[in-house]
């Protein structure tokens, strides 16, 4: 990967397809992260779209050369945009080197869709004229540790600027659909077929993977980002009643003290791994776990890795948040469980469980939330608020885009 671009290197880097319109997502997250919903969806909008994926900045101790952009593809056709800026910048230097940066990227181009997933990205592009605005809300991002005191006031004028809002799930619908008069939920899907994997014989039979091999069982499993959101009191509290399960916790640890995290000698903290592994970590977890803290950051919540764990044939044990409760609870399909006492109970009774009991019923609801189901529902929507709008006088960027939706 080149470590900069000038103009002229950029823009055929961005519009080498050009039968297809543009779609830009301006995203808080990066690609290479933690692969789910951004990913999930628009790995799919790049079928039908030049998708460009312009990420959260990086920052470097001042040096000649910045800002720049960085610039790749992935193997399925998604352009990534990097920003680099010199950490002396302020709030306001950073926002203006950002928009000349996406500026000088685009050449001119309106997009067709512009596809937020932060309303910080609003103190950059407001001056855009995208065909179609769309915000897909995932998070309640001014409930998060360290969030930007802008995020509400940005948050309100990205509602009064977008076309059409989905959300990642029914309590961020509730919160947000008096706010737009489009406000559609979409609860994250699954990839049934790549966790569907753990289920397979040969990766349950198998000793898995080698920093896992050695865990003696049963292990009680955890994957994502461990954050302000998770409960390290209660894994901890855990993992102190019952000495003989081993804990075994994957993801990378961000925003939190490493220190912080409880240390016994069944707690296995193994940092963060590529989608293309979890299956192997999955199949061998008798249980999985989602020791969520019930606090703010966790108020609108709708975990992606729910119907993941469900996928992968691994019973499931979390604490109440509150879309866990009514997607999954009610169904019988997750035990719920509030403290140490309890997820230690509800443990012991989903592994005594026969798995193939419930895996028929489990895939009856996973059945309805495939990413391909939940990327052609929001294509109709789009569709639609794009021919409506275009018939209102709207955007001919819009038409343009409309055959491509």
């Amino acid at each position: 990967m080149p470590p900069s671009h000038s103009r002229r290197n950029i823009i055929p880097h961005v519009s080498r397809i050009a039968d297809k319109p543009l779609l830009l997502c301006l995203s808080h997250l990066r690609w290479d992260f933690v692969f789910q919903r951004p990913q999930h969806l628009l790995t799919r909008a790049a079928r039908s779209h030049r998708v460009l994926f312009f990420e959260e900045p990086l920052r470097r101790a001042p040096a000649p050369g910045l800002p720049r952009l960085e610039l790749r593809r992935t193997p399925e056709g998604v352009e990534i945009a990097t920003p680099l800026l010199p950490d002396s910048l302020d709030e306001a230097a950073s926002d203006a080197a950002q928009r000349a940066l996406l500026d000088e990227l685009l050449g001119g181009e309106q997009p067709a869709i512009a596809w937020y997933y932060t309303p910080m990205a609003l103190a950059f592009t407001a001056h855009l004229h995208p065909g179609l605005a769309v915000y897909d809300c995932m998070d309640e991002l001014s409930a998060f540790l360290g969030a930007s005191p802008r995020l509400l006031l940005l948050g309100r004028r990205l509602l009064q600027q977008v076309d059409i809002v989905f959300t990642g799930g029914r309590s961020l619908y509730e919160a947000k659909r008096g706010l737009h008069p489009s406000v559609h939920q979409f609860t994250s899907g699954v990839d049934v077929a790549h966790f569907g994997q753990a289920r397979e014989p040969r990766l349950a039979a198998g000793p898995g993977p080698a920093d896992q091999a050695g865990i003696p069982r049963p292990r009680l499993g955890w994957f994502g980002v461990v954050d302000e959101r998770m409960d390290l009191a209660l894994v901890d509290a855990v993992a102190a009643r019952r000495p003989d399960w081993s804990l075994v916790m994957v993801g990378p640890v961000v925003k939190i003290d490493p220190a912080s995290l409880p240390r016994r000698p069944n707690i296995h903290w193994l940092g963060g791994k590529a989608m293309a592994e979890l299956p192997a970590y999955l199949a061998g977890w008798d249980c999985g776990l989602m020791p969520f803290a019930m606090n703010e950051s966790t108020r609108f919540i709708s975990p992606t890795k729910t119907p993941e764990y469900l996928a992968a044939g691994v019973p499931l044990v979390s604490t109440p948040v509150v879309d866990v409760v009514r997607d999954w609870g009610a169904k019988g399909l997750v035990a719920i469980a509030a403290d140490a006492e309890q997820v230690t109970a509800a443990a012991e009774a989903a592994m005594a469980r026969p798995r193939l009991s419930w895996w028929a019923e489990a895939d009856r609801h996973l059945a309805g939330c495939s990413w391909d189901s939940i990327w052609s529902a929001m294509q109709e929507l789009i569709q639609a608020r794009a021919a409506a709008k275009t018939a209102g006088g709207g955007s001919a960027v819009a038409a343009a885009g409309q055959a491509h939706v």
